[in-house]
């Protein structure tokens, strides 16, 4: 019989930005956004929650994100700090786990199947992981819970900031019907437009909308587990340098993106 893996993504909210609201308490509930000069081509590396409020995500240039929120307070990126609080992190991740995947600095994936909790429900073991970093690094987190990567990282977005949504594996087929086609990893607003155009809505569709792509369920029934030992080399940040308006390359999370050493494409929604 098969082991149901429970698989948890963990994603501190805000990293970049709330580390610095913790730290300066002047910035605590004011719009803060982390990154370059306005006026040097900078670009948003982090944005709080406050500043989310009006339009200004990462990667977008910092003189925009002024524009769209003229009270927004620019703090340059201290990079030393945001990864000493990643190494607290990361510490409390193995102390649970050997098998976490770092994605970037500040989220991984677990596989809590087993822990040295001894907790039997993934959902425990990320209650306990949110309440140790709190307690620890003074930082929030929201995590998800699936069998699979895919889904956990989906989840752990659903409820951001401080969230926490578990997808059972009999609530799989149910989760998937809700989510939009963008959801699936590597389609953004253009390629979602041009899947909409087709008559692809929901990821749901993509099964009977191409069939050249891999479909939702196969995704969902996937249960590889996250691997620790994948070389660092290969770890890609998620967020953009301070002064370049070139964002960075994302790793794709699930495995079987790649084939015979190559990553497969999708002819479905054109170039």
């Amino acid at each position: 019989m098969t082991t149901v893996r429970r698989i948890l993504h963990v994603d501190m909210d805000a990293f970049y930005a709330s580390v610095e609201q913790r730290d300066r308490p002047e910035l605590r509930g004011k719009p803060v956004a982390v990154g370059g000069d306005p006026n040097k081509r900078g670009v948003v590396a982090a944005a709080s929650y406050e500043a989310r409020v009006f339009g200004v995500r990462s990667a977008i240039p910092m003189a925009r994100a002024v524009r769209l929120c003229p009270n927004l307070i620019v703090v340059r990126a201290d990079f030393h700090k945001y990864r000493d609080a990643s190494r607290q992190v990361f510490e409390i991740f193995r102390s649970v786990t050997p098998l976490v995947e770092p994605l970037s600095l500040d989220e991984a994936y677990l596989d809590v199947t087993e822990n040295a909790w001894g907790e039997l429900l993934g959902k425990a073991v990320a209650q306990r992981l949110k309440t140790a970093i709190r307690e620890k690094t003074g930082l929030t987190a929201s995590a998800g819970v699936a069998p699979n990567k895919f889904l956990a990282k989906i989840a752990s977005a659903w409820k951001k900031p401080d969230g926490l949504t578990v997808i059972a594996p009999e609530r799989v087929e149910h989760f998937l019907q809700k989510l939009p086609v963008d959801a699936l990893w590597g389609v953004g607003p253009v390629t979602a437009a041009r899947l909409r155009e087709r008559g692809i809505e929901r990821l749901v569709d993509v099964r009977s909308g191409c069939g050249n792509w891999r479909t939702a369920s196969t995704i969902a029934s996937s249960s590889r587990t996250a691997r620790p030992s994948r070389p660092a080399a290969r770890t890609r940040t998620r967020t953009t340098s301070p002064t370049s308006t070139r964002s960075a390359r994302k790793w794709t999370p699930w495995p079987a993106t790649r084939r015979n050493g190559s990553r497969s494409t999708s002819s479905c929604a054109g170039p």
